[in-house]
Parts: structure tokens; C-alpha cells; sequence
């Protein structure tokens, strides 16, 4: 029996604009299904107003796609404190909308994400959406490209669910020969 496809929505935290995607994948690949950016930059009110924002829309697209997971990208160490603080409490807000729709949540450091899915954990945004594109097979529009880093933790975390050697790190399982001979009984001849 084939199982249905692990639908996984990624997120890039912040502010003033909000990347999501939202991937069904499976072992046979991976279909993009929506992608996008939610701004708030119009929003002038207070900071927490902006985060109730966040909150909302984020269960909107819980509740319209019904993912199972949710990969999230880590804020990464900056110099501006404020704008860490900040990106902090977006991030909260998404993981809590999450949480509240029983939805499981991961986080990943940018560095993760990138290496991922470009085996560079430096890479460049243009290298990152380079790769996205040559993975899914579709060329991806440029207004898209403040949610490719969302799309890219999805794609990141449907990799480190589906690849069974990131799940045993912790048994000493680090190449296939240490699995086999961790697992003698698992091999079918």
C-alpha cells in the first residue's frame, strides 16, 4: 500500500514579510502546492499588533492546507539586538500558531537548510533558489523568491525526516556499514 504524501508547511519568519511554502512530499518526489509571502509592513501599530497578525495568518494557512509538520528557519546571531528580538517573537508567534493546530514543529539554522539542499551550508539566496528550482523541476517566479527560504526548510526537513541514517546519528549509525552491522536483522537477502 502506498502512503499518502507528508504535507509539510515551511516557514521564513519576520516581521514585515512572511515566506511560506507548503510541499506534499513522498518518497517518489516532492510537489510544490503553494507558495508565498505575507507582508505586514503596511501595519503601523504597535510591534505586538504586527505578531497578533502573524499568529492568524499563520493558523489561516494551517487550517486551509492541514499540514501534518512544520519546518521553521532559526533566527541566526546578528548585530542588531532589536532586530533579533524581534525576529524571535515572529518565530514564536508561527511556532505557537503551529502548536495550538496540533501541528509538529522542527527548527533549523539557516546553515542547515542551505547544506540541505545545496550541500553548501554558505550558499548564496540565488543558489539556494537555483537548487529549489532544479529539485522540483519548475521554474519558480521571482516574486517568490522572499519564500524561497521557507520553501527550502521544508524541503530541508522532509529530507532529515526521510533519510532513516539522521534519525540513528544517535545509535552510532554514521554511513550504511554501521547501519548493517548495527542492524544485522534488518537485512532482507
Amino acid at each position: 500500500m502506498i502512503s499518502p504524501p507528508t504535507r509539510i508547511l515551511g516557514i521564513d519568519p519576520g516581521t514585515n514579510v512572511l515566506g511560506f511554502a507548503i510541499i506534499d512530499a513522498a518518497p517518489s518526489g516532492i510537489i510544490l502546492v503553494e507558495i508565498g509571502v505575507l507582508t505586514f509592513a503596511h501595519i503601523s501599530e504597535l510591534h505586538t499588533v504586527k505578531l497578533r497578525y502573524i499568529f492568524e495568518q499563520v493558523q489561516d494557512l494551517i487550517q486551509q492546507f492541514k499540514p501534518s509538520q512544520m519546518a521553521i528557519e532559526a533566527p541566526f546571531f546578528g548585530k542588531n539586538v532589536q532586530s533579533m528580538l524581534k525576529l524571535g517573537r515572529a518565530q514564536g508567534v508561527a511556532i505557537a500558531a503551529g502548536m495550538v493546530n496540533n501541528v509538529e514543529t522542527t527548527e533549523y539554522l539557516p546553515k542547515k537548510i542551505k547544506s540541505a539542499v545545496t550541500g553548501n551550508g554558505n550558499a548564496s539566496k540565488e543558489q539556494v533558489a537555483g537548487m529549489l528550482e532544479n529539485i522540483l523541476k519548475t521554474p519558480l517566479n521571482e516574486r517568490y523568491f522572499d519564500a524561497t527560504d521557507a520553501l527550502a526548510a521544508a524541503i530541508c526537513h522532509w529530507y532529515q525526516a526521510s533519510n532513516p541514517l539522521e534519525g540513528l546519528r544517535g545509535k552510532n549509525a554514521k554511513n550504511w556499514s554501521a547501519f548493517i552491522k548495527n542492524n544485522p536483522g534488518r537485512i532482507k537477502p
